[in-house]
């Protein structure tokens, strides 16, 4: 029996450069969003020495933005968080780059330690909080860039008992390894 390969079928594409796609010098979609996430959390010398702490409020950083999009660094000291918000039209990616933070959502809580990315649709709703004793980093990427952070009461973070799936878009955990 000859198993045929995805290369025996269709031929090398290294050999017919007309079906290479071109590199794209900005994100479009999700995975090179995420992608983009994960370049950056890897190159720690370019976030590593912008980062500060302040212990009055959590500080942030924009790192760059693109057509439609914009990568921010934030700094948690143990204790702040974000407050329960969505990002009204703006769909994100969140990676924790260093430290742990703790996201709440009306479907329970996570606890996210560095490497951990979520990935969120508009409207997602969350608290972001660092619970512990050590700061933390993050770096938040949102298409289209942030115009808007609604907040929310704490009561919509409640995790409902027993409810079924929402028919809103859950956000999707991912790892940096």
């Amino acid at each position: 029996m000859n198993s045929d390969s995805d290369l025996q079928i269709a031929g090398d594409i290294l050999e017919v450069p007309h079906l290479l796609q071109p590199e794209r010098e900005h994100p479009s979609t999700v995975a090179e969003f995420v992608g983009l996430a994960r370049a950056v959390a890897a190159d720690r010398a370019q976030w590593e020495p912008l980062v500060r702490y302040d212990a009055t409020t959590r500080w942030y950083h924009r790192l760059r933005t693109g057509p439609g999009y914009e990568v921010w660094l934030l700094s948690w000291v143990p204790g702040q968080g974000s407050g329960p918000h969505d990002h009204g039209r703006s769909s994100g990616v969140l990676t924790v780059l260093d430290g742990t933070l703790t996201e709440r959502t009306d479907r329970g809580t996570r606890v996210l330690t560095a490497g951990d990315q979520r990935v969120f649709a508009p409207g997602y709703a969350h608290d972001v909080v660092n619970d512990t004793l050590e700061p933390a980093v993050s770096l938040h990427i949102y298409h289209p860039g942030l115009t808007e952070m609604p907040m929310h009461p704490a009561s919509r973070l409640r995790p409902a008992a027993a409810s079924p799936a929402a028919p809103h878009c859950e956000a999707r955990p991912a790892t940096v390894r």
